[in-house]
């Protein structure tokens, strides 16, 4: 599961290069996954009703949790390594409990307020010095991507708020997927950025139609996580994709990273280390 979310970064940095849009991507991707996700809810046999008077707070989830960071990563991804990238995902959780403090949605601890500062600190290491980045340009784009992070944040500060919600899982991952791919689909049109496949398949097809297959794959994977082994366990593999895009990145790309990334890596992991909840004895 870890592999493959920390895949994602190398393929979206790929797909940009290799000519697609970034509205154009984010549409399709969530259009396919969208799809195949209604295919194993039918297959299922979970009724479709129960989503009936929830649309509106599946529209907010599927801004904040699909299309709105879909395309400010893909506009961030040709200008920032695919590397560095999947480090400002690992934002996600530290921004999520410094946001849950004062909704009173997790309690005050002085050890994962620690792992907040260092997830600060790792930013900086990207940020600030001179030679950390093989060009200054690209600080920018992290930022932009750092957005994107937030807006999986705020995703999930509502899902908290929204626990009792009885669709399902399964059922909410393929109402916001979809509910993106319509939002997205004038915009795909007003940029002429539609993607179509093409055949025979290219390497921008493969690495689009991939992305749709990872939300999709690593999604129930992780669903059957929580499930089997409780989402303490299943949170972990925040660390795998972290360090999975790191080095798809060197795999894929060739990328190589000053001292500085390497810190603000190492920096990252124990702020996810210190973040992540314990349990607690019964």
């Amino acid at each position: 599961m870890g592999t493959a979310w920390g895949l994602s970064f190398s393929l979206g940095k790929l797909a940009v290069e290799h000519g697609a849009k970034p509205f154009g991507i984010s549409q399709f991707q969530v259009m396919f996954s969208g799809i195949i996700l209604l295919i194993i809810t039918l297959a299922r046999r979970k009724p479709l009703r129960d989503m009936h008077g929830k649309l509106g707070f599946i529209f907010i989830v599927a801004l904040l949790g699909a299309a709105i960071p879909n395309v400010l990563f893909y506009h961030a991804a040709p200008h920032v390594p695919a590397g560095v990238l999947s480090i400002t995902v690992a934002l996600i959780p530290l921004m999520t409990y410094g946001f849950s403090i004062p909704l009173k949605r997790e309690r005050f601890s002085v050890i994962r307020v620690v792992g907040l500062v260092f997830g600060v600190i790792a930013i900086c290491f990207i940020a600030l010095p001179e030679n950390s980045l093989p060009d200054r340009a690209a600080l920018p784009w992290i930022l932009l991507a750092c957005i994107s992070a937030l807006c999986y944040a705020i995703e999930n500060i509502i899902l908290g708020f929204k626990s009792a919600i009885t669709v399902g899982p399964i059922r909410l991952a393929m109402g916001m997927n979809l509910m993106a791919a319509a939002a997205l689909l004038p915009f795909a049109f007003m940029t002429d950025s539609i993607f179509v496949p093409s055949f025979p398949p290219q390497t921008v097809d493969f690495a689009v139609l991939g992305l749709g297959l990872i939300t999709v794959v690593a999604y129930t994977m992780f669903v059957m996580s929580v499930a089997m082994f409780g989402s303490v366990f299943a949170s972990q593999v925040g660390y795998l994709v972290t360090l999975a895009g790191v080095f798809w990145g060197i795999l894929i790309f060739d990328e190589s990273h000053s001292l500085w990334i390497w810190l603000s890596l190492a920096t990252m992991i124990i702020g996810l280390a210190l973040v992540t909840p314990r349990k607690t004895a019964a």
